[in-house]
């Protein structure tokens, strides 16, 4: 039992670095961008509206400020790791080799919980806004072919249902993303300035269409709602806490700027950057919409049984349209449509790079390590994580994916504040481009925080979420670490990306050119 703190050693990621098959094209702007194409997305476009009715009401705005703060802390000590192991696996990596194989496993097992369920989330966000984009134009889908069987069957119908356009979206971005990081990484920026433009104008015109009495009261009295034979309290500052963490899966952007460091250009002060800057500009703008969003619709509106069905999927494009502005629904609609699949992009992309650190120290099958030696990307690994992410997507109702994500989210947001305060104790010397000023008192106050948040989740999402850990530690100890390199004498030995062969081809030996 001893041998499951083994960490992995420094020379092992130096290797790791030098011979991995990822392709280094990404600047600091270009993780910026990813990191704000993360974190603008869900967060703005759908879960305005799920945390207002849900939740906190029109103090939805408090609960984004509490979430941005318990991120700053896990960001500042997410950067100083980032400056020390530059290497794709974010918060696992930085783990195995601080703390040791068994709480870096746990991470990654948080962290495919995280990103799948984000993925899905997203996924669900986009068939919303899609639905109600082809609504502009006059086209209507059939209910059983956009919703999930569970809400399908709540409002009173029968028979078979699933999410298409959730199941079709998912197909879409895995083939943009086989295409390689390079040019996912120019339609993602592109994303990203159309959608900062679109929710720019949300602040500005929708400032006119405020109605104070929305606002009150800022902070709901307490209360209980009841959905699908389901009960849970709302409102109240206990409202505010529990809507910060149904929210945190927002922004998880930050994190997925740290799966990447395996292709940054200047990964050890890039990176570092790119974390904090997303996080500061995206927090702004979520607040920012929050309080235009609650001041242009009232909370008790985003109900999914009520007068606007639909507005929990599309919450500010819906906004607008009560608003009798039609017109900045079709450009919210269109944005929100387009710049949903940016985030959809950079968590399947951050997914599959955590599967890609994990099966190279032998921890899941070693299919997931295989990288194409054409496009730089783990292409068996991308295509495995669509087909499971479509799937449950098109099945699975949107509130209980996004509880769960926001588990996984919190859940790695604390072991990085305990492994950065272990390595600083442990290896004062290491070179750190990046040091998190009074480390001691960010790291508890991170560690508090989030924990704090992660009881506050409802108790399906915690009880589902533990779970998934149990199901965890199970795998770890039938297969994880009886395939472990590190467990098997890998200490000294070059880990390498096993690369997909390339078609046979004939070669003219005599031509020496």
């Amino acid at each position: 039992m001893a041998n499951i703190w083994i960490k992995k050693p420094m020379e092992a990621y130096e290797a790791d670095i030098k011979k991995s098959q990822l392709k280094r094209v990404l600047g600091k702007w270009s993780l910026t961008a990813i990191g704000i194409g993360a974190i603008i997305g869900g967060g703005i476009f759908v879960l305005t509206g799920t945390g207002a009715y849900y939740n906190a009401g029109p103090a939805l705005a408090l609960s984004f400020v509490i979430a941005g703060i318990a991120c700053v802390f896990a960001a500042l000590c997410y950067a100083e790791f980032a400056s020390i192991l530059p290497v794709e696996g974010s918060a696992y990596a930085y783990a195995y080799g601080t703390v040791g194989e068994i709480f870096a496993w746990i991470i990654g097992w948080g962290l495919i919980l995280e990103y799948a369920m984000g993925s899905m989330t997203v996924a669900v966000s986009w068939s919303g806004y899609f639905g109600k984009l082809l609504k502009m134009f006059g086209l209507h889908m059939p209910a059983w072919l956009t919703t999930d069987p569970q809400t399908y069957l709540a409002a009173g119908n029968s028979g078979f249902s699933m999410n298409l356009p959730a199941f079709l979206i998912v197909w879409v971005v895995i083939g943009i993303l086989l295409r390689g990081t390079k040019g996912a990484a120019k339609a993602n920026n592109f994303i990203v300035m159309l959608k900062v433009s679109a929710i720019i104008f949300v602040i500005i015109v929708g400032v006119f269409f405020i109605n104070p009495e929305n606002w009150h009261p800022f902070i709901p009295a307490a209360t209980t709602i009841t959905e699908n034979g389901v009960s849970h309290s709302a409102y109240g500052y206990a409202g505010v806490v529990a809507g910060a963490s149904a929210i945190f899966f927002a922004y998880v952007g930050f994190d997925a700027v740290s799966t990447q460091a395996g292709e940054a250009i200047d990964p050890k002060k890039d990176v570092p950057f790119a974390i904090i800057a997303s996080l500061v500009i995206c927090t702004l703008l979520y607040i920012l919409v929050s309080l235009v969003l609650t001041g242009m619709m009232h909370y008790t509106d985003f109900n999914p049984l009520g007068k606007y069905p639909d507005a929990i999927k599309a919450p500010v494009a819906y906004a607008f349209d009560i608003a009798g502005q039609a017109w900045a629904g079709y450009i919210i609609t269109i944005a929100a449509t387009v710049g949903l699949i940016s985030v959809l992009m950079v968590m399947i992309m951050g997914q599959s790079r955590i599967f890609l650190g994990m099966s190279k120290d032998g921890l899941i099958p070693k299919t997931f390590a295989k990288v194409n030696p054409v496009t730089g990307v783990p292409s068996k690994n991308l295509v495995i994580l669509g087909a499971v992410i479509s799937v449950i997507a098109s099945f699975t109702p949107i509130n209980d994916l996004a509880h769960m994500t926001s588990f996984g989210t919190l859940f790695a947001f604390t072991m990085v504040c305990v492994a950065v305060w272990v390595l600083r104790v442990k290896e004062p010397d290491l070179q750190r481009n990046f040091k998190v000023p009074a480390l001691p008192v960010i790291a508890v106050l991170g560690i508090v925080i989030n924990i704090y948040l992660i009881i506050n989740l409802s108790k399906e999402a915690q009880m589902y979420s533990l779970g998934w850990l149990v199901i965890g530690f199970f795998i770890y100890f039938l297969y994880s670490k009886r395939n472990s390199k590190l467990q098997n004498g890998g200490f000294g030995e070059t880990f390498k990306a096993e690369q997909e062969p390339l078609e046979d081809v004939d070669i003219d030996i005599d031509n020496k050119h």
